[in-house]
């Protein structure tokens, strides 16, 4: 599911005019407004709101099933904000929730990262320092039960949702695992768990990789603590940099923008329109650049969107990195999450951001300097799955060599030109 370029908005409530609009609806529905004619002079969309009166009517009067009043009327809400765009969203507490664990960086639960394979729950990896990797879960263990009770191998959300609590209470997982008879039993006591979307290693000396999967909160201040420790590591300032924003779907602008901001030592990184006050904005870089002006080859794909293409577009209009891969996305909105009564919130799409140069790239992308092919051919002797990471990955071992070997330009970006591998 695609990410969305979000801003948070802490205003308490939204008023909004369809909602009087449905309120006289309802008014209609039990026959307390009269059919009549609109007035001279009313606006068209009263009889939008007697029409879905009468629809409302005749669901609960002749639907196969029962159905009440908050069931039509908040599929109605989220049908209304869905239909303006594929970003915009109603969202009720759950999906709130969500995005804010999302947004933030951080939870209450036991640390694992899971995924749905074969209609079983898997561990893809517990988090490092995490109740679950000080346990002993591993990698490839198959949650089988929570609190004794099965998990529903319907929804993965089902299962997350279980797993997370109020911190220091406890759950027990029933984990089954590959090599023993029977299931083994863990239990955790919930704590506060960082999502780490920074990851970073040092393939060769004087080189870096660092990968972000998505922008939360945290991950500004991840990537600058990533690039001093590889520094650390490496004895001596980086020779070059690939960044990985491959499938990276977005997150909080902020976040982009501090990244950007990380490899930039001033200029605009990204401007955005929109109707109201709020959503017209510009924002800078500050001078300092961590790696003081070293090359940078970044990694993009078509999962690369939103907030990464905000990074993306920044890096390359100012000259300051190689952009390698395939085209962008190309989603130029900025939704803005706008709490409601009721632990609710609508995600609103309210501007349209464009990249220092001033272009939009909304439903265009950002094309890369060096157009990598989409399906490469696997190599004839099958690579181990703890090989080093640029034996693993075809596109980080392009981008090594490109670094290895630039045409260095102005501000100590890297000349487009394409070279065998």
């Amino acid at each position: 599911m695609l990410h969305c370029l979000m801003v948070k908005n802490t205003r308490k409530a939204l008023w909004m005019a369809t909602g009087l609009a449905i309120g006289l609806s309802l008014g209609v529905a039990r026959g307390v407004l009269a059919d009549k004619p609109p007035a001279p002079g009313t606006d068209m969309p009263w009889q939008d709101a007697h029409m879905f009166a009468e629809v409302l009517a005749r669901v609960e009067r002749e639907y196969v099933n029962p159905i009440d009043d908050h069931q039509l009327l908040q599929a109605a809400i989220r049908g209304m904000v869905a239909s303006l765009d594929p970003y915009s969203a109603y969202l009720d507490g759950d999906e709130y929730d969500e995005i804010k664990i999302s947004s933030s960086g951080q939870y209450s639960g036991v640390g694992i990262e899971v995924s749905m394979e074969d209609d079983q729950v898997v561990v893809v990896a517990p988090f490092e320092g995490s109740p679950a990797a000080d346990a002993g879960i591993r990698t490839g263990d198959v949650i089988a039960s929570i609190d004794g009770v099965p998990v529903n191998t319907t929804t993965l959300n089902d299962t997350i949702g279980r797993m997370r609590g109020k911190e220091g209470t406890s759950v027990k997982i029933g984990i089954l695992r590959e090599g023993s008879k029977d299931p083994l039993e863990f239990i955790l006591r919930r704590s506060r768990v960082a999502l780490h979307s920074v990851k970073s290693e040092l393939p060769e000396p004087g080189l870096g990789y660092v990968r972000i999967a998505e922008f939360s909160e945290t991950t500004g201040d991840d990537t600058v603590g990533a690039l001093r420790a590889l520094r650390k590591r490496n004895g001596a300032p980086l020779k070059g940099l690939v960044l990985d924003l491959r499938n990276n779907p977005g997150g909080v602008l902020d976040a982009a923008v501090a990244v950007a901001d990380a490899f930039l030592d001033g200029g605009l990184i990204v401007s955005a329109k929109g109707r109201t006050p709020e959503s017209k904005f510009e924002m800078n870089a500050t001078p300092g650049d961590e790696l003081k002006g070293a090359p940078i080859v970044v990694l993009v794909n078509g999962g690369s969107a939103s907030a990464a293409e905000i990074v993306a577009g920044a890096l390359k209009d100012h000259h300051r990195a190689t952009l390698m891969g395939r085209t962008t996305f190309g989603k130029g909105s900025v939704q803005t999450v706008m709490p409601l009564s009721g632990d609710r919130a609508i995600k609103l799409t309210t501007s349209l951001y464009f990249t220092p140069s001033g272009i939009s790239i909304n439903h265009r992308g950002i094309a890369p300097d060096i157009e990598l092919e989409r399906d490469p051919k696997p190599p004839q002797v099958p690579v181990p799955a703890d090989a080093p990471l640029e034996q693993r990955d075809p596109d980080v071992q392009r981008a090594l060599q490109e670094l290895k070997a630039p045409t260095v330009g102005r501000s100590g970006s890297i000349t487009a030109v394409l070279r065998s591998p």
